[in-house]
C-alpha cells in the first residue's frame, strides 16, 4: 500500500490475514511446547528434589526462565487476540484498521512488565539496567521465548537423562554388590583380612555416596556433546560408576577363586604332596647316584646335590591347616604359590639327577659303542685280529674298571675305532671286483 508508518508501509488486507494465519501457527506450537515442558518428568522430578551444586543454580535459573516463558506466552496470546479482534471488526478493514494492525502485527507493540524478565536474570535488549517495562515486537517476543525454551528444556532433559540412567544402574550395582559381600563373607573374605574385603568396603562407601550425588546433582554428572544445539545432547558421565563395577568384577573374580579353592582344596594338596615327595625321591636318587658316580668315575666334577625343600614341606603344612580351619582367602593364594614352586623344585630334583648322572651316561655310551664295533669286526671275520683284539682288550677293562677315567677310556675307544678303520681299509677292494666297500659305521 501506499501509506507508510512507523513500521513501514501499511499491510494491506491479504497480508494481515496471512501475518495472522502464521502467528495463529506460531501460537499453537508454542503453547503445545510449553505444555509439554510444564508435563515433562524430568521437569516434576527437578520441582521435588532437594537439588545442590550446578543443578540446584541451574534449575533456580531454569524456573525462573519457565516463569518468563509462560508472561511472554500471555502477553504474545493478548496481542494476538487483540489483532484479530480488529481484523474481525469489519469484512473490508478500513484504512485505521490495516495501520493500527500494521503497528501490532510488526511494530513493537507488545509490553511485558520489566519484573518479569528481571526475575530470570534476562537480558534487556538495550543492554542497559531494567526497566519498568519492556516493549517488543512479535517477531523479537517468539525468538526470545525460543532461546528460553531450549535452555530450560536443555536443563531439563540432561537432568532427567542423568536421573533415567544412573540411580537404576547404581542400585543394581549395589544389589549385586550385596551378594558379593554375602558370599566373600561366607568363605572368609571380610575386611581387615583380605584385599578383596577391604575393596567391598571401598566400593560400598563409593556407591553410597554416588547416588547421593547424583540424585541431588544429575548435572554434574552430565558431559554435553561438543558442537551439539539440540536440548539435551549430551551423555550421562559414568567415569565413577564403571570404575567401581569394574573393580567389583575383579573382587568377584577374586571370590571366585576363593570358591574354586574350596571345592577342590583337598585334591590339590594330594597333588601338591606327591609333586613334593617326587621332587624328594628324585634328590634321594640324585645324592645315591653321586656316590656311585663318585665310586665309579675318576678325573670328574659331579656337582652337589641340594637338599629337600624344607620351606615348601612347611608351606604345604600352613596350607593344610587353612583348609582344616576353613580358612580359604588365605589357603587360594598360597595354593597357586606352592603349586608353582613345586613344580619347579621337581624340575630341579630332575636337573639335577640329569647333572649327576652325566659321567655314568657317558661311559654307557663309549661301551655301547665299543661293543658295536667288536660286533662289527666279527661279523666282518676280523674278530681274531691280535693288534685289534688287545686294543678292544685295553679298552674294555678302563671301561669295566673303578674308578673309570672317561678320557683315558674315550682315548682307548678312538684307537680301537682308527685300529678297526684301518684294518676295513687294507679290505676295501677285492681282487677281481671294481667297487670300494664302504664301510665304517658300527651298523655297516
Amino acid at each position: 500500500m501506499g501509506d507508510t508508518g512507523p513500521t513501514g508501509p501499511v499491510m494491506d488486507r491479504d497480508e494481515v490475514d496471512r501475518a495472522l494465519a502464521r502467528l495463529g501457527a506460531e501460537h499453537e506450537a508454542i503453547e503445545t511446547s510449553l505444555l509439554a515442558l510444564q508435563d515433562h518428568a524430568g521437569r516434576r522430578l527437578l520441582e521435588g528434589a532437594a537439588l545442590t551444586g550446578v543443578t540446584a543454580e541451574r534449575w533456580s535459573a531454569a524456573e525462573a526462565s519457565i516463569t518468563l516463558l509462560w508472561t511472554y506466552f500471555d502477553a504474545y496470546t493478548g496481542a494476538l487476540r487483540t489483532a484479530r479482534e480488529i481484523r474481525s471488526r469489519r469484512r473490508w478493514s478500513s484504512r485505521e484498521d490495516l495501520a493500527e494492525l500494521t503497528e501490532l502485527l510488526r511494530g513493537e507493540a507488545v509490553t511485558v512488565a520489566g519484573s518479569a524478565a528481571a526475575t530470570a536474570n534476562a537480558p534487556t535488549p538495550h543492554g542497559g539496567p531494567g526497566r519498568l517495562s519492556e516493549r517488543y515486537s512479535l517477531v523479537t517476543l517468539v525468538e526470545r521465548m525460543n532461546q528460553l525454551y531450549a535452555t530450560s528444556l536443555d536443563m531439563v532433559v540432561a537432568a532427567d537423562a542423568v536421573w533415567s540412567a544412573l540411580p537404576a544402574r547404581i542400585d543394581l550395582l549395589a544389589a549385586e554388590l550385596g551378594r558379593t559381600r554375602k558370599l566373600a563373607h561366607s568363605v572368609g573374605v571380610r575386611p581387615g583380612e583380605h584385599p578383596a574385603g577391604d575393596d567391598l568396603e571401598r566400593i560400598t562407601r563409593t556407591l553410597t555416596r554416588l547416588r547421593e550425588q547424583v540424585v541431588c546433582d544429575p548435572l554434574a554428572f552430565w558431559t554435553p556433546a561438543q558442537g551439539s544445539s539440540a536440548p539435551g545432547g549430551g551423555r550421562p558421565d559414568t567415569t565413577v560408576y564403571d570404575r567401581e563395577a569394574r573393580a567389583l568384577e575383579e573382587v568377584r573374580r577374586e571370590i571366585d577363586a576363593v570358591l574354586a579353592v574350596r571345592q577342590d582344596a583337598e585334591q590339590r594338596i594330594v597333588r601338591l604332596r606327591d609333586v613334593l615327595s617326587r621332587a624328594d625321591r628324585t634328590l634321594a636318587e640324585a645324592r645315591t647316584a653321586r656316590g656311585e658316580v663318585l665310586a665309579k668315575i675318576a678325573a670328574t666334577e659331579v656337582p652337589v646335590v641340594g637338599g629337600p625343600p624344607i620351606v615348601l614341606q612347611e608351606q604345604l603344612a600352613a596350607a593344610a591347616e587353612y583348609r582344616r580351619h576353613a580358612q580359604w582367602h588365605r589357603l587360594s593364594p598360597l595354593l597357586e604359590s606352592l603349586e608353582e614352586k613345586a613344580e619347579d623344585e621337581l624340575l630341579r630334583a630332575r636337573e639335577s639327577l640329569t647333572a649327576v648322572t652325566a659321567p655314568l651316561a657317558v661311559r654307557a655310551e663309549l661301551r655301547g659303542r665299543l661293543d658295536a664295533y667288536k660286533a662289527k669286526m666279527a661279523r666282518l671275520g676280523h674278530a681274531e685280529d691280535p693288534e685289534l683284539a688287545e686294543k678292544y682288550e685295553k679298552a674294555r677293562r678302563m671301561l669295566w674298571s673303578a674308578p673309570c677315567d672317561l678320557r683315558v677310556a674315550e682315548q682307548a675307544v678312538l684307537r680301537y675305532q682308527h685300529a678297526a678303520a684301518e684294518l676295513l681299509g687294507t679290505a676295501r677292494r677285492v681282487p677281481g671286483q671294481g667297487g670300494p666297500v664302504d664301510r665304517t659305521g658300527p651298523g655297516a
